[in-house]
This record gives structure tokens, C-alpha cells and sequence, in this order.
């Protein structure tokens, strides 16, 4: 049996607040992104953010159980729409995370159904969310 190989990519995301201004979040492969504030500006908020991830993670990991069943040939377009509620009484946190995957090509509606259930079960971010880690902020230098 041949050696597995794990690639490996350094992760994380820097947010920089400059005076009077919005942040900027980068990540440690040079990757940027604008957040916004305003209600109707056009482009990420935090929490637009916290949804993006989970939906690129979600057909990501579709395109992985497809392979994995053996009807990655027959996958075609997968398409995640994730929304989000507020908790009630706390307006600090998401009581409840929606996802729904469509997903084309020749497939059943069977193989369908466990794509999106294998997806859910591969995604990084989605067990993050359903079981969360401890977090600790500090000051730093």
C-alpha cells in the first residue's frame, strides 16, 4: 500500500484596523479581503464571512464525498446557500445556521442526499461550528 500524502497550508487570518477606517483581513498566503459595516455596502461582513467560509467548505467537501462514492464523473454543479439567524434575546451570537446544497448533474436523488450528508460530516468548518473549540483572546505586544 503506497504512503499517504497530507498537504498541509498554513491558516489563520490577520484583521488590521486602521484609525477611522474598516478592517482588513489577510491571511498568511497573501490573501485579502475588505470587511464592511454599512447595512447596504456592497461586500463581506464578519459574519458574511463566517457564512462564506461555511459554504466554500460545503462544496468542497461535496466534491470530496462525490469521489469517495465513486460519481465524481457524474458531479456537476454544487452550489451552497448558507444563512444564519440571530439568537433570540442575544444579539451577540447565531442561534441557527441553514445550509442548502443543490447539486447537478446524473445522480439520483439518493446519492444526492448522502453527498450532502458526507459533506456535512467531512467539512472542517461545519463540525468546528457544531461542536466549537475553546476560544482565548489575549493582549498581545
Amino acid at each position: 500500500m503506497g504512503e499517504l500524502k497530507v498537504r498541509t497550508r498554513v491558516t489563520g487570518a490577520l484583521a488590521v484596523l486602521p484609525p477611522g477606517g474598516l478592517p482588513v483581513v489577510t491571511t498568511p498566503t497573501g490573501g485579502t479581503v475588505d470587511v464592511v459595516t454599512a447595512v447596504s455596502a456592497p461586500g463581506f461582513n464578519p459574519l458574511d464571512l463566517l457564512y462564506a467560509s461555511l459554504a466554500a467548505c460545503m462544496v468542497l467537501s461535496a466534491r470530496i464525498a462525490a469521489t469517495r462514492l465513486g460519481v465524481a464523473a457524474s458531479l456537476g454543479e454544487v452550489r451552497a446557500d448558507v444563512s444564519g439567524e440571530k439568537a433570540e434575546g442575544d444579539s451577540s451570537r447565531v442561534g441557527r445556521i441553514s445550509i442548502t446544497l443543490d447539486i447537478s448533474g446524473d445522480l439520483d436523488q439518493a446519492t444526492k442526499q448522502r453527498i450532502v450528508e458526507d459533506a456535512e460530516t467531512i467539512c472542517t468548518v461545519s463540525n468546528t461550528l457544531g461542536t466549537p473549540p475553546e476560544l482565548h483572546a489575549a493582549l498581545g505586544g
